[in-house]
């Protein structure tokens, strides 16, 4: 670690300086009281004994501060402190201790910022475990039973076990494929076929796509209003239309029977439109809406489970429009609904 020294003289100064004040004060008292003293000594003597002074306390100083305190630099150099590396130490105490205050400040939220990660890859690690054991499990279930249970020789059984079985596999297929899908967009393998297409017809096919499903809790699936003409965008038609999957498909999920999920697109400026997902479901708690977009977060476990998914719906959404160097943003009430949206460029 490089360190530069610094010389500041306000401490051997100011310490001098009451020094010969002392001195001076002391040897007026004693001419006045005891024994008269010349006029040169009154004056020779402290302006002596400054100078002898600041000299003394500044070798000492710097000896102290350079020896002991580049020590300390140099000691605490282990933990990666970039806030010390190439640090000018300084013989003014003041800055030395704001200095040293600073790195203990940032080392605090350092381990603070540790802690809390290290308490989501618990929560992660459970998670996944569980996402993963439930199928695994069901599969293994269903086999077993073939197997030892001779449901095997029984014709509907052997195939309705065996659609179950299949089942689990898929399940968990698309949690390893969307695992790998976010793996590769955090190390930037995964790239964008960025093409022109008409976001309208994009929603359109979604809405189609998930009618059925809407149908079952009687949600509508609607614009905000009739748009005439096609509204160009500029993105990747295939990951697009996955994030409109996953936001319509999360709205109908936490929706309200006899509910509405209604998509707006607005012009922001003329190089951009936003997007809008709002529901009028259950809405989402103020304290867990910075936590959402995170891998297998869900609010409501036993639920959201039942819904089925991966639990990885809203992390794809996030990577998707970040790859995009877009944003996403999330607004919700409890009980009232929620709202999702995302910018796109409409041109080039």
């Amino acid at each position: 670690m490089a360190i530069n020294f610094n010389k500041s003289y306000k401490f051997a100064f100011k310490s001098s300086v009451y020094i010969s004040l002392f001195v001076v004060i002391s040897l007026l008292l004693y001419s006045y009281f005891v024994q008269t003293i010349a006029l040169f000594i009154l004056f020779a003597f402290p302006v002596t004994l400054f100078i002898f002074s600041f000299f003394l306390i500044q070798y000492r100083v710097e000896v102290f501060i350079y020896k002991r305190i580049k020590k300390l630099y140099d000691e605490v150099s282990i933990l990666d402190a970039t806030s010390l590396k190439n640090k000018t130490v300084t013989t003014d105490i003041s800055s030395l201790t704001n200095d040293i205050r600073n790195f203990a400040k940032e080392k605090k939220i350092e381990i603070e910022s540790l802690n809390i990660r290290e308490e989501y890859r618990r929560e992660f690690l459970g998670n996944i475990s569980h996402e993963l054991k439930t199928p695994l499990f069901t599969v293994q279930g269903y086999l077993d039973t073939l197997i030892d249970g001779g449901a095997i020789k029984d014709k509907t059984l052997r195939v309705k076990y065996i659609e179950r079985a299949s089942k689990g596999v898929e399940r968990l297929i698309s949690i390893v494929q969307d695992l790998d899908m976010i793996s590769k967009f955090e190390v930037g393998d995964l790239n964008l076929d960025v093409t022109k297409f008409d976001i309208l017809t994009e929603i359109q096919n979604v809405f189609d796509l998930l009618e059925m499903k809407a149908d079952a809790k009687n949600i509508i699936l609607m614009f905000d209003e009739k748009y005439i003409g096609p509204i160009p965008v500029y993105a990747d038609k295939d990951k697009i239309q996955q994030v409109l999957t996953n936001l319509v498909m999360n709205s109908i999920k936490y929706g309200k029977e006899n509910g509405t999920t209604e998509i707006s697109i607005e012009k922001i400026n003329k190089n951009k439109v936003l997007i809008r997902i709002q529901d009028n479901g259950y809405g989402i708690e103020p304290q867990h809406l910075s936590r959402i977009f995170e891998r297998f977060f869900r609010i409501n476990k036993s639920g959201s489970r039942e819904e089925g998914g991966s639990g990885l719906g809203l992390a794809i959404v996030k990577h998707i429009i970040e790859a995009h160097n877009e944003k996403i943003f999330v607004q919700s009430t409890p009980q009232l609904g929620s709202e999702f949206s995302f910018t796109l460029k409409t041109s080039k």
